[in-house]
C-alpha cells in the first residue's frame, strides 16, 4: 500500500519542509488549510512545480482544527497511513493575548484529532509536535525526555496538555504515537514575527536602506537553534520505528539572542549595537531563560544527527533575506521613479 500523510500545518515552516521530504520518498501527501482571504501558501506552491516530483502527489483540503466534523470527515476520505500534527497557533507572546484561541487550536485541536484516528478502521502512526517551551522554567540543563515539565505560557501549557494526551491515547488504545520534544529550528521560511527571522530580515533591509532600527525584548534569552529541514527529518524517523515513542531533537548547544544578533549584523559588515533598540512590549511576562537539549536518545535509537551548525543557519537565513530585500529595494527604487516622473510632468 502506497504511504499516505496527512499533515496540519503543511503551510507553515516545518510542514513545507516536511512535505517536501515526503514527497522525494514517494508519498502522497494531503495537508490542513485554514480558509482565509488570501493565499497562504507561499512555502509549498514550489512543490507543484518541481520537476523531480512530478509522481508525487500533493492535495490541500480546507478545514481546521477547531472543527472535529471536517476533520473527520477528511480523514475518512483520506485514509492516511501516517498523521503529522503540526498545525498550532504557534507564537508565544501571541498565546498571552489569545489564550483561549490558543488553548482550543493547539490542546484541544489535538485531542479532536487524536479522536479522529483512533476511529479509523486502518491503523495510523502519529506524530505529535511537542516543543522545548514545556520545560519552560526547567529544573535541569539540558533537557531530555525525563526533564519535568514547567510551561510558561499559555502556548506551552497547551503543549504540554497535547503532549499528555498523545500519550495518554498511546497507552490506553495501543496507538502508534509519538511525540517529538523539537527545540527551536529555523530556516529562511521562519514566520517574520519570530526573532531569528525578525532579526535577519531587519539585517538585510538595514543593509540596503530600507530600515533604520530593530526592535526586540530579552537579548540574555538562551535557545538551542537548528535547522528545520533536519528537524523534520527526525519526525519522520519516529514514525518509522518498531516501537512508538517520544524524542528530544536538538542540538545540545545554545546562544543567546544577542548572540545571534552579532553574527547576522556581521555577516553584512555591521555593529548591531547601533540598531538594535529595546521595546518592552517585546518582553514575556513570564519568560522562559535558558533551553538546551539532550538529543542522546534520538541519536541512539533513531540514528538522527542534526547537519547545520549555528553558523551556517544564520547565514543561511541573512543570504535569503538579502535578496528578499534587493529585490524590495528594487520596487521601491521604481516607485521613487516613478513618481519622480510624475512630478517632473506636472511641474
Amino acid at each position: 500500500m502506497a504511504q499516505r500523510a496527512f499533515i496540519t500545518g503543511i503551510t507553515g515552516q516545518d510542514g513545507s519542509y516536511l512535505s517536501e521530504f515526503l514527497l522525494a520518498k514517494g508519498y502522497e501527501v494531503h495537508g490542513l488549510v485554514r480558509r482565509s482571504s488570501t493565499f497562504g501558501t507561499e512555502r509549498i506552491d514550489h512543490l507543484y512545480l518541481d520537476p523531480h516530483l512530478e509522481s508525487a502527489r500533493l492535495f490541500l483540503h480546507y478545514g481546521d482544527l477547531t472543527d472535529g466534523n471536517t476533520l473527520s470527515r477528511l480523514l475518512q476520505e483520506i485514509q492516511p497511513t501516517e498523521v503529522y500534527n503540526l498545525g498550532a497557533q504557534s507564537h508565544v507572546a501571541v498565546s498571552f493575548l489569545n489564550p483561549i484561541y490558543t488553548a482550543d487550536v493547539v490542546a484541544l485541536g489535538t485531542l479532536r484529532l487524536l479522536e479522529v484516528v483512533r476511529q479509523l478502521d486502518q491503523p495510523v502512526r502519529f506524530y505529535q509536535a511537542s516543543s522545548s517551551e514545556m520545560f519552560g522554567k526547567a529544573t535541569e540543563v539540558p533537557q531530555n525526555e525525563e526533564t519535568p515539565f514547567h510551561p510558561r505560557s499559555p502556548y506551552a501549557v497547551a503543549k504540554v496538555y497535547a503532549f499528555w494526551q498523545t500519550l495518554n491515547h498511546r497507552e490506553a488504545y495501543g496507538m502508534f504515537n509519538c511525540n517529538g520534544i523539537l527545540f527551536n529550528h529555523e530556516s529562511p521560511r521562519r514566520g517574520e514575527t519570530f526573532v531569528t527571522r525578525k532579526i535577519t530580515r531587519a539585517v538585510a533591509r538595514i543593509k540596503r536602506g530600507l530600515q533604520e532600527r530593530l526592535y526586540l525584548g530579552n537579548l540574555d534569552a538562551e535557545r538551542d537553534w537548528g535547522f528545520a529541514g533536519d528537524y523534520v527529518r527526525a519526525m519522520w524517523l519516529m514514525l518509522q520505528q518498531d516501537e512508538p515513542d517520544d524524542f528530544v531533537i536538538a542540538t545540545g548547544t545554545r546562544r543567546s539572542v544577542r548572540e545571534f544578533c552579532e553574527a547576522a549584523f556581521a555577516l553584512v559588515n555591521l555593529d548591531w549595537e547601533q540598531y538594535v533598540k529595546i521595546d518592552q512590549r517585546y518582553l514575556r511576562p513570564a519568560e522562559v531563560d535558558m533551553v538546551e537539549g539532550d538529543a542522546s536518545k534520538a541519536r541512539r535509537v533513531l540514528g538522527w544527527e542534526p547537519t547545520v551548525a549555528f553558523d551556517q543557519l544564520v547565514e543561511m537565513m541573512v543570504e535569503a533575506d538579502m535578496e528578499l530585500a534587493a529585490h524590495e529595494r528594487t520596487l521601491v527604487d521604481a516607485g521613487l521613479k516613478q513618481v519622480e516622473w510624475r512630478q517632473g510632468r506636472h511641474d
